[in-house]
């Protein structure tokens, strides 16, 4: 695989750098560890996806060792080999249009769920996040089509799914996006965790996740201006 540093587009320098900020933040808010997990990010004007390398710990990775590759999976630029679940983002990138971004995580809590082949369901309102609640993708084994048809099953219009025994992927427009969902459900998948440890979790309605999803959508958005302007 020949790299070809000096012809990639200067736009692509800066998402790889983005790409390794985002990497190094998975590791340091204990969303995975080592080289555990993957990234992806969608350029769509020019088809091409920047995807972290196989087996590189995210504190020792450099742009060099992000993949850039093709809508097909072929390797545009880098001397690594990408990530082993390519698969999976190039299916979830074809399957809808509105997703950017890819992040993979083995969060403990999420994971630990995944394992006990348990969905997240409404037992707090940031499971909005990613929708009504966090689906749970029948096990296959990683790196195989058989995980990417799972996921791509199970996901609908959420933007979390679960994979059962292995870990959980978020969704978003972008790779900050797709990260933050990432961090909630694991918030939120520690909460359910320890409900269930407690008691009998007490899970919100349709109808009031419904409200969450609405109030959701200008959440963070700054105020619209008056018409006089004030």
């Amino acid at each position: 695989m020949k790299k070809n540093h000096a012809n990639e587009h200067p736009v692509q320098d800066r998402v790889k750098d983005e790409l390794l900020h985002y990497g190094r933040e998975m590791i340091a808010r204990g969303l995975t560890t080592g080289s555990g997990g993957n990234l992806s990010i969608l350029l769509r004007e020019n088809d091409r996806i920047l995807i972290s390398p196989s087996a590189v710990a995210y504190a020792e990775m450099t742009r060099d060792d992000v993949v850039t590759c093709d809508r097909h999976g072929r390797v545009i630029h880098g001397t690594r080999r990408p990530s082993s679940e390519l698969g999976f983002h190039l299916a979830l990138y074809d399957h809808r249009a509105d997703i950017g971004a890819v992040v993979h995580t083995h969060s403990v809590f999420a994971t630990t769920l995944a394992c006990m082949h348990r969905e997240i369901p409404a037992v707090h309102y940031l499971v909005g996040f990613a929708g009504h609640k966090v689906p749970l993708a029948p096990y296959a084994t990683f790196g195989t089509p058989a995980l990417a048809e799972a996921i791509i099953e199970t996901i609908g219009h959420s933007n979390a799914v679960l994979m059962a025994n292995h870990g959980l992927v978020a969704v978003g427009p972008d790779l900050a996006a797709a990260f933050n969902v990432a961090e909630e459900i694991e918030l939120v998948a520690r909460i359910y965790y320890q409900a269930l440890a407690a008691g009998e979790p007490q899970i919100l309605s349709t109808q009031q996740m419904d409200e969450v999803l609405e109030k959701f959508k200008s959440y963070g958005r700054p105020m619209e201006k008056s018409a006089s302007g004030h």
